[in-house]
């Protein structure tokens, strides 16, 4: 981010117009997740972060949100750039209809945190303290929404070490540019948040050195290709799903939904004989179902790629290792499957198909003691020691391969901490390496497109943090997809 300032300004671009861009985008992100106006606090800083958290104000203001400014320093301390932006606020239009009302809607509020930007360091003094203090305590007391510009305060950008006490616990850090290192290490999840990177178009462009890199919808739009006009089904995959069992049928309809959902050009559901009659009066019409009586007959079916694992039991689990073991096609990976792997993962290494694994952190430990390493660390030493893809399910979900840049995901809320969600994201990657995407890619987007569906059924929708359900990604699948080919930001 630094390098790419210095070479914009060398350019003759100014701070000015990197601001009016930062700030632009930040009000674009507050209202992707709020499309009503309503009441936004800004905390802003004397520094240019503060600057762009006035800029993104005044276009809140213009959208019809009642603004309440609170500076943390007096203003004649303020940059330059911040008190010409701050005067900008001051001189807009107030948000109040003929009859004396605001038209900010009065039910939620969002906090904007411009207090420190990328130059700061963990410890904070006054007042910025204080500040942080506040915010902090309207989000607890007032339900407040925090939206943290570039970094939440108090959190240092490139180690993720944070102030001790006070630093600012964010629900949204829309940051500038590039996304920074700290923002992305365990230890900062629960104080970034959701994380946005706003796009300057007068950076310099590109991060093809990085060795790690977060998956976004700007980032993953140019693998989402639109299908030709003479497409027809073949050509998006016959899709084998080995899932489901007594008891665990749900996970079998689930997956296969999700295969459906993502594009999917033909899906065949196996289940053994005797639950045929229950698994087809229940599976999607759209959909195969297929019994079996022994898995060995599956290993010559004519299947582009599959699906194996949730809900499926260990009952048959030398057979799942065979089918694993013997495969040429490629494989996604989960639930079951990967505890019946977890017993011998030496399989893996001779695997004759592409592999792509999908555990969640428990599911992780038993795959690979991985002592006190950061979920960085594991993915990397993982895909180190097997030919696989990893996909390591979790807040900023992780996707890894062997010389690949390690990218984390950037949607989703804890809303999809609830079971069955794990099942629709097999099928989704499944469906998507049909359509001919690699198992990274399909990962990565796979990993958004729900996370972003699941964002889209509360913030665009009527659903909750607690009423959130796979059912829902599953209806929300397509407008995640669409925006991905057209991202907000």
């Amino acid at each position: 981010m630094r390098e790419a300032e210095e070479s914009a300004f060398a350019r003759g671009i100014t701070a000015e117009a990197l601001m009016e861009q930062a700030g632009a985008g930040i009000a674009r992100v507050v209202t992707k997740f709020f499309p009503r106006a309503g009441r936004c606090i800004v905390f802003a800083g004397k520094g240019h972060n503060g600057g762009d958290a006035l800029v993104a104000a005044g276009h809140l203001g213009r959208a019809g949100w009642n603004i309440d400014l609170r500076l943390a320093f007096p203003e004649e301390e303020c940059a330059d750039l911040t008190r010409k932006k701050l005067q900008s606020l001051r001189d807009a239009p107030d948000p109040r209809r003929a009859d004396g009302t605001l038209t900010g809607s009065p039910d939620h509020t969002v906090i904007l945190d411009g207090l420190l930007g990328l130059g700061a360091k963990e410890l904070l003094r006054e007042p910025i303290r204080s500040s942080a203090r506040e915010i902090n305590r309207l989000r607890r007391e007032e339900g407040a929404f925090v939206v943290a510009v570039d970094i939440p305060t108090g959190l240092n950008g490139d180690s993720g070490e944070t102030d001790p006490e006070d630093c600012v616990l964010a629900d949204f850090t829309v940051t500038i540019g590039f996304a920074k290192h700290g923002l992305i290490v365990d230890s900062a999840l629960d104080i970034v948040g959701r994380l946005e990177v706003v796009s300057l178009p007068d950076l310099l462009a590109g991060e093809s050195a990085a060795n790690e890199s977060l998956a976004t919808a700007s980032s993953l739009q140019a693998l989402l290709r639109r299908r030709k006009f003479s497409s027809y089904k073949n050509q998006f995959g016959r899709i084998g799903i080995l899932a489901g069992s007594e008891g665990m049928t749900g996970a079998a309809m689930m997956t296969t939904e999700g295969a459906l959902r993502a594009g999917a050009g033909l899906i065949e559901l196996f289940v053994p004989r005797e639950l045929y009659p229950l698994m087809a009066a229940a599976a999607p019409s759209e959909a195969m179902v297929r019994p079996f009586r022994a898995l060995k007959e599956l290993i010559e079916q004519k299947i582009d790629v599959w699906a194996v694992g949730p809900g499926l039991g260990t009952d048959r689990a030398s057979d799942v290792l065979k089918l694993i073991d013997q495969v040429k096609q490629p494989m996604v990976i989960d639930a079951s499957a990967l505890d019946i792997l977890s017993v011998k993962t030496d399989v893996l290494k001779r695997s004759p198909g592409p592999r792509l694994l999908t555990p969640h952190p428990g599911e992780m430990q038993r795959l690979f003691d991985a002592g006190k390493m950061s979920r960085a660390g594991t993915a990397r030493n993982f895909c180190e020691q097997f030919p696989v893809t990893l996909l390591l399910k979790g807040s900023r979900t992780v996707v890894a391969e062997r010389s690949r840049p390690l990218s984390y995901n950037s949607s989703g809320n804890p809303g999809m901490a609830t079971g069955g969600m794990g099942d629709v994201l097999t099928g989704v990657c499944a469906g998507l390496i049909g359509r001919g995407l690699s198992l990274y890619d399909a990962a990565r987007i796979g990993a958004w497109a729900c996370g972003r569906a699941a964002e889209i059924a509360i913030f665009g929708g009527d659903q909750s943090e607690e009423s959130l359900l796979p059912r829902d990604v599953l209806a929300n699948l397509g407008k995640s997809f669409n925006e991905l080919r057209t991202p907000i930001v």
